[in-house]
């Protein structure tokens, strides 16, 4: 009976150790996973985005979980209350619209880094575009661009070729496009003549399309991008030490990289 006695009182032991071990731990996740963010961002900043996620990461410990899409679609996820913490945009419009509606932190806005539009076509291309006067030519037969009610690429693509007086010529050539990287696929894919893109979307795309000119700066409003925290975020400061890497230096060698411009001085 003493050994039996003893022995239960040793798996006892046990048992309240092993339960507050395993208690522990289950709150150690919790935390962790409390300070998992989610980005919502603009499809052209995959790939840059992809990176500064993992240098983040290894810095920090905290997962970054990305939605890419166009950023029209991206706001209208956030206006139904999808779970985002950080939204960057490709287009400042989108971001002025969440703030109208008091669903982003406007104290935490920054404009973290620029881009270009640019022309493309197929990299085996036969026709002679050089320019996007180029695109009103009879043998022009097809251009996709971004849809302009969402895409902030298309908005920019159909303020330019306004400007220049080349909308009304082309518009029954254009093909819209989901976002900024789809009409990069029409391009590389050979199915249309030509697409506006950004110069970092077609930097990616070395080999398989080609730029021929870049639109005239002065012919559309500035490309920037800027990132805000989502109102709803439980992770708000997880959510600026996110946006904080993102406009470091690291983080701007990381976008320059993929073609992307320095960030605009405050």
């Amino acid at each position: 009976m003493k050994i039996t006695a003893r022995l239960f009182c040793v798996l006892l032991a046990l048992v309240a150790f092993s339960g507050c071990q395993s208690s522990g731990e289950t709150s150690n996740n919790a935390g962790a996973n409390a300070e998992n963010l989610t980005v919502s961002a603009a499809v052209s900043l995959k790939d840059a985005f992809n990176e500064i996620g993992a240098l983040y990461q290894a810095k920090t410990g905290r997962n970054v979980s990305y939605n890419f899409g166009s950023s029209g679609a991206l706001q209208k996820q956030i206006e139904t209350g999808a779970p985002v913490d950080v939204f960057a945009s490709a287009g400042a419009r989108q971001m002025d619209e969440l703030a109208a509606k008091n669903l982003i932190e406007t104290e935490t806005r920054r404009d973290f880094t620029r881009n270009t539009l640019v022309l493309i076509v197929p990299q085996d291309s036969k026709t002679n575009i050089a320019s996007f006067a180029d695109l009103e030519k009879p043998e022009t037969r097809r251009i996709a661009v971004g849809n302009p009610k969402t895409v902030p690429a298309g908005q920019y693509a159909e303020e330019s070729l306004r400007k220049t007086d080349l909308f009304s010529r082309v518009e029954s050539k254009l093909i819209l496009a989901e976002d900024v990287r789809q009409v990069l696929d029409y391009v590389v894919r050979g199915e249309v003549d030509a697409g506006i893109v950004y110069r970092s979307d077609a930097l990616g795309a070395q080999g398989k399309a080609r730029v021929v000119a870049a639109a005239d700066e002065t012919t559309h409003q500035p490309i920037l991008y800027p990132a805000a925290i989502v109102k709803d975020s439980g992770r708000k400061q997880a959510a600026q030490d996110f946006i904080n890497f993102v406009t470091s230096a690291e983080g701007q060698a990381v976008l320059r990289k993929y073609g992307f411009e320095g960030a605009p001085e405050r």
